[in-house]
């Protein structure tokens, strides 16, 4: 999942921004609730993790903004323990949940899920394309009963070209998804990961359905959509 981190604690965020990439979260960071509001209504974000108290644009702020231009993307508040005006404020603004710190990165996780599972519904945690199936939630991947084993980024990369079937998505949109939006985009390292990944998907004859589109990037295309 693609998260945004809108905090302003330096500690804080890189806590949370290591535990969650450790957890295979693509995390981007905003110290500034001007930027993060930007990018919040930019990009596509599986969830934004919102700091109330951040310089700039606050965070009830940045939510209100994100809610009244129809950007209803989940958003868990990071709140201090003697914020629960704020807190009560946040969830009428429409947040989905909120998180008092300090708190584990155990339980910010089991909250990320919880929330995208009610915001996106069960069934769309299991993306299904021909026997190859990914399950978003215990991060698995199977072919007709067959474990495909991927490393954290590999995982992240087949799920983004699988959430867009047939699209040709460029480098560089695969770099801002898979790795972050301030990753050098001169770097190979895509088409690095896209060979990696064909290959630890040719036993179960998917890696082929990774097809390089010449000069722009890459797309996933099952055989029955080839025609």
């Amino acid at each position: 999942m693609h998260v945004l981190l809108v905090e302003d604690e330096a500690k804080i965020a890189s806590f949370v921004g290591l535990g969650l990439r450790e957890q295979g979260f693509v995390v981007d960071h905003c110290a500034n609730g001007n930027d993060g509001y930007e990018l919040a209504l930019e990009r596509d974000y599986d969830v934004v993790l919102l700091d109330i108290m951040v310089p700039g644009k606050d965070g009830l702020a940045i939510l209100k903004g994100l809610r009244q231009a129809g950007r209803n993307l989940p958003v868990i508040l990071l709140t201090a323990r003697n914020e629960l005006d704020d807190r009560i404020t946040g969830l009428n603004l429409g947040a989905d949940d909120y998180l008092a710190k300090p708190f584990y990165v155990e339980e910010l996780v089991a909250r990320i899920h919880a929330v995208v599972r009610r915001s996106e519904g069960e069934r769309q945690n299991i993306l299904a394309i021909g026997p190859l199936q990914l399950d978003r939630i215990t991060r698995e991947v199977t072919s007709g009963g067959q474990r495909v084993e991927l490393t954290g980024r590999e995982f992240n990369l087949l799920e983004y070209l699988m959430r867009s079937p047939s699209r040709v998505l460029t480098r560089t949109q695969i770099l801002e998804h898979v790795w972050g939006y301030d990753f050098n985009p001169a770097t190979n390292v895509v088409d690095v990961a896209i060979q990696r990944l064909r290959k630890k998907l040719e036993p179960v004859a998917a890696a082929q359905w990774i097809e390089s589109v010449r000069g722009v990037g890459y797309r996933f295309r099952p055989p029955e959509e080839k025609g």
